[in-house]
């Protein structure tokens, strides 16, 4: 429409500029026209190619419509069809149901009690050692507990021969071959030795079993020895009573025996402190032991010296004390007794050496077991921290340092105070053996 009013607007100003213009314009005005007159007409035969094309679309349109109109209503009958045809089976399926139910009676819930007892009994044989080489027996239970109908009489007498099979098989010491898994991980065929469901051995290995792969896997750790007598009963057949230890929890138990940490590993959860602290205690319980033979000795040559207190000897305190005495026999009383103390004071650091360091170690044993104390306990917020609290296994690192390094540390300071409490104790009688023998010495000066 814009174009036509341009084209007309351009015709008007055209034929108002011919009244004006020269002669010689006129042709000009003519091919003007002639090109309005033909876009005209090229916009008409457009207008109408595009009004055919909109009702022959509108005619395709009407037909798709009534097309699926006809489908939707051959869909809705077919509904109501598969409708009525579902209601029918329903009615069926519940008359079907209850004339079953009329004619089972009491086998139904026979039936239930048949499945219920089959997935047990199931569970429980597939989980026992004496299933390593009956898969067939497991099969058969599962297929019972699996069933959708009614089983028959052959079928519940191998129900009841698999539950036979299961309780003699408790009872019985049987040698047989299996898959054994060695503590390298390799895996062979091999021959062992269970009894009933509570232990089993390959050679004096103890085995767990494993129920997904039916094989029996070495113990990483023995929880017990067996001795060669024992074994050679077991792998003969000898008839009558053996001392044997076995797992009535079929493996928790030794599960848990084998989990057990040992003393080193004990140790090595206590970490840097908890070395430290048994180094204080070795430090400790080297130097009671030099002390203790050292007063030992002192403590025999004394005793040996006063049994002989005319010939001193300087091997001993005593006979070193006599002999400072028998050198100033000459000095008037007083510088005697002067020079007795002298010699008795300078014995006196020889028999308390090292009292003083252990008793410190026996102090600073316990306060390195707090150190530990709160070194675990950091470890263990850290790893709250990153993982939470959902697993305890992961605090378990942090708490067991916490609670190792206490506990040496009291292990160590104990010992170290009754040991200093003994060596000051034997230090003290030696040095009031001295004190007397010098006590004396100096009263003898007097006279």
């Amino acid at each position: 429409m814009k174009r036509r009013s341009l084209f007309a607007a351009l015709a008007v100003a055209a034929i108002l500029a011919g009244h004006f213009a020269a002669p010689a314009a006129a042709g000009e005005l003519d091919q003007l026209l002639e090109r309005i007159e033909q876009t005209q007409a090229a916009d008409a035969k457009l207008r109408r190619e595009r009004e055919q094309r909109f009702r022959a679309a509108n005619v395709e349109q009407k037909q798709l419509l009534d097309t699926l109109r006809a489908q939707v209503a051959a869909e809705q009958l077919r509904g109501d069809e598969l409708k009525t045809r579902f209601d029918s089976n329903e009615t069926e399926l519940q008359q079907l149901e209850q004339a079953l139910q009329a004619r089972t009676g009491e086998l139904g819930e026979l039936f239930g009690t048949v499945r219920q007892t089959a997935k047990d009994l199931a569970a429980l044989v597939a989980e026992s050692p004496a299933s390593a080489n009956a898969a067939e027996r497991v099969a058969l239970l599962e297929q019972l507990g699996e069933s959708k109908v009614l089983p028959d009489i052959a079928k519940l007498h191998a129900m009841w021969r698999a539950l036979q099979r299961a309780t003699v098989e408790t009872g019985r010491v049987v040698r047989e071959s299996a898959d054994v898994v060695a503590s390298n991980g390799e895996a062979a065929r091999a021959q062992i030795v269970r009894i009933g469901e509570f232990a089993a051995l390959h050679g004096a290995d103890y085995l767990r079993y494993e129920p997904a792969g039916r094989r029996f896997v070495v113990l990483p750790r023995q929880p017990v020895h067996v001795d060669a007598a024992t074994l050679a009963a077991l792998h003969d057949g000898t008839p009558g009573y053996l001392p044997l230890t076995i797992d009535p929890t079929r493996g928790a138990l030794m599960g848990m025996l084998v989990d057990t940490p040992t003393w080193s590993e004990r140790l090595q959860q206590g970490g840097v402190v908890g070395y430290t602290i048994l180094a204080v205690g070795a430090i400790g319980l080297l130097i009671v032991l030099v002390r203790m033979l050292y007063l030992g000795r002192v403590h025999a040559r004394m005793r040996r010296q006063l049994r002989d207190l005319a010939d001193p000897r300087d091997d001993n305190p005593l006979g070193r004390v006599l002999q400072v005495a028998r050198q100033a026999e000459a000095a008037d009383p007083a510088n005697l007794e002067l020079q007795i103390d002298e010699a008795v004071l300078r014995e006196l650091p020889r028999l308390t050496r090292g009292e003083g360091l252990l008793k410190l170690l026996a102090g600073v044993a316990p306060l390195l077991g707090l150190l530990g104390t709160v070194v675990g306990m950091i470890v263990t917020f850290q790893a709250i921290s990153l993982f939470g609290t959902g697993d305890p296994k992961l605090m378990a690192n942090g708490i067991s340092q916490a609670l190792v390094t206490t506990a040496l540390g009291l292990i160590v300071a104990i010992p170290l105070l009754f040991l200093h409490t003994l060596l000051a104790a034997r230090g003290r009688t030696l040095t009031q053996l001295l004190d007397q023998q010098s006590l004396g010495l100096a009263i003898m000066a007097r006279e």
